[in-house]
């Protein structure tokens, strides 16, 4: 039997997985993000702990396959890191370097691109070969597989959805340096922002008013009669179906999966985003399908996996 590992970095933890060859995870676990100093001891304690485990389990190397492995940036062809801001790295060969340190072939990719493959492999796009992901999260992030491949673009910002603009008028500055990004409007924090926004411009009574608040606070509130989140959030699902029916424009999945922290609103986020994709979606793309991912923080593991083996 062959093996494999799924390597997921993120701004805290490295999430780290074993599989076998036929995709079963059989292990997983998580290191610290140690980003001091320019990220220079992440791919170390990765490797590190790699090692550490294979010769736990007494594995040679034949027996790995090589690991797969997404980072919070752009990714060129052959594995080359075009910054990762959080993680201070530059430009520089990830997958040269973390082969060096480990003896295994390595595969990058970004890790919403990722998440995506993930979720199109074994989640909430299981079966289809052409599938959005969109992550509705702190931020807005997604992937974009086509005939069952990762769609990277030129520049390694294929899928960089939740920088798509909505509101050319906004005046308020996105953390990429635009404005009126989907993110300012579809994240978790774009939903409070919304709303605190709209606290300030009317004068009725809600819930919400004169306490702190997250998003969960407004699905919530909306759930419970609250006009004001009712209205905040049928201008969020204005925005979401919209950017759903550009990116179906653009990329013609069969399904679109919806991922991240405001996905747990379940079936009114769906209902809501797709109220208005039938608003603005192309005519031939009026039947694409809507669901919920299923893997959790897992996905990105199980897309690094996927990308190693192809």
């Amino acid at each position: 039997m062959q093996y494999g590992f799924g390597i997921d970095v993120g701004g805290t933890t490295v999430k780290i997985a074993f599989f076998d060859r036929s995709g079963d995870l059989l292990e997983k676990w998580e290191i610290p993000t140690r980003a001091e100093e320019n990220g220079r001891y992440i791919l170390p304690d990765i490797a590190e702990s790699v090692g550490e485990y294979l010769q736990k389990q007494q594995l040679s190397s034949p027996q790995v396959l090589g690991i797969g492995i997404g980072v919070p940036g752009p990714v060129e062809a052959g594995g080359i890191i075009n910054r990762c801001v959080n993680l201070g790295w530059g430009r520089f060969d990830l997958c040269g370097e973390l082969e060096r340190l480990t003896g295994l072939p390595v595969v990058a990719g970004n890790d919403a691109s990722l998440a995506a493959l993930g979720e199109c492999w074994r989640g909430g796009g299981q079966g289809c070969c052409n599938m959005a992901l969109v992550t509705l999260g702190t931020g807005v992030g997604g992937g974009i597989v086509a005939g069952g491949k990762i769609l990277y673009g030129a520049h390694g910002a294929g899928g960089e959805i939740g920088h798509m603009t909505v509101d050319p008028l906004e005046t308020e500055v996105c953390a990429c340096g635009k404005r009126g990004c989907a993110e300012q409007y579809c994240s978790a924090t774009g939903i409070v922002r919304l709303t605190k926004k709209h606290l300030a411009e009317v004068t009725f009574p809600s819930v919400l008013r004169g306490r702190e608040f997250s998003c969960k606070d407004v699905f919530d509130a909306a759930a419970g009669g609250d006009a004001l989140a009712t209205e905040v959030l049928e201008r969020v699902y204005g925005y979401l179906g919209m950017v759903i029916a550009n990116v179906c424009c653009v990329a013609d999945p069969e399904v679109v999966v919806l991922g991240g922290g405001v996905s747990r609103a379940g079936q009114p986020l769906l209902d809501g985003a797709r109220r208005y994709f039938g608003k603005y979606c192309f005519h031939a793309c009026r039947d694409t399908r809507f669901a919920l991912a299923t893997l959790g923080n897992d996905a990105g593991v199980h897309g690094a996996f996927k990308l190693l083996i192809g």
